[in-house]
């Protein structure tokens, strides 16, 4: 597994909203920074199976979860330039690395988020994820 995709790690992707997918839309509209929060080989077909969390500079809707990003990990993420960051927990984009149309295959992480913060945020995040809550899948 490439370093870049490992949980915590922030990389830039052109992640497709709920609202979006909502609408009939297949793409996301821009490039941003998403925290990888599951990173999985596939006993069966050895890919990497990912689950992707938005970071935006601003609140969360009515209708969304998400944590305060604190200002040290927006540091340690290479989210320097957002005055404040969220990431939203109550959805999540689903992409498998080897066979995603996605991702760059030569893009650097941002940056990295804290163990202790990324046990938070696993922790707001399971609830959903469990559920099968908001999956929005890219490989369709």
């Amino acid at each position: 597994m490439r370093p870049e995709l490992r949980p915590g790690s922030i990389i830039s992707y052109p992640y497709l909203w709920k609202w979006q997918r909502d609408r009939g839309e297949n793409a996301g509209r821009k490039d941003r920074p998403v925290c990888v929060v599951i990173a999985v080989r596939g006993a069966v077909d050895q890919n990497t199976h990912l689950a992707l969390l938005a970071i935006s500079s601003r609140p969360p809707g009515a209708d969304q979860t998400a944590l305060e990003v604190p200002e040290i990990e927006c540091r340690r993420g290479g989210l320097s330039d957002l005055k404040q960051a969220w990431i939203t927990v109550s959805e999540y984009n689903y992409d498998v690395a080897e066979r995603s149309c996605c991702l760059d295959p030569n893009q650097p992480a941002l940056g990295r988020f804290s163990k202790p913060f990324m046990m938070r945020l696993a922790a707001a995040f399971l609830p959903g994820f469990k559920s099968r809550g908001a999956r929005i899948d890219r490989m369709e």
